[in-house]
């Protein structure tokens, strides 16, 4: 029989950077008892995204950094929308670029997510925020 429920998950960060939610998902998965579907994520803010990226090694992620902020520098003069500071723009250009919904399979219980790979809320503002995280997981 076919099932499905969803969540709000609250994710707190500490300014720009990666916060890993991976653990919190797969114990809605667990919870849920669905055991073969699909769990949907959709971060509701336009200046933070969502990533599966590599959990072992955190080069990886400060990489991310180091790119972007060549990419889409805070305070590049090109950008007239500044209301909340230099990295107000960059921060929506840095999102549009990556994504704020994401789609994983759940097999056999758990999600189908690779050895090194981790979900994150990626934050691209220079200070903390509370994101909203809404879970959408439907499956058997």
């Amino acid at each position: 029989m076919l099932r499905q429920s969803t969540h709000e998950l609250a994710v707190a960060t500490r300014g720009r950077g990666f916060t890993e939610v991976t653990l919190e998902i797969a114990a809605l998965v667990t919870q849920s008892g669905i055991q073969s579907g699909l769990v949907t994520l959709h971060l509701r803010h336009t200046s933070a995204s969502l990533l599966i990226q590599e959990n072992a090694d955190p080069e990886v992620r400060r990489d991310f950094e180091r790119f972007f902020a060549r990419l889409v520098p805070d305070g590049d003069p090109l950008f007239q929308h500044a209301c909340e500071g230099e990295d107000d723009m960059p921060a929506h250009i840095r999102t549009a670029l990556t994504t704020v919904n994401l789609s994983i399979p759940v097999i056999r219980g758990a999600l189908a997510l690779g050895t090194w790979q981790g979900i994150y809320v990626w934050e691209h503002r220079t200070v903390p925020h509370r994101r909203q995280l809404a879970v959408h997981l439907l499956g058997e």
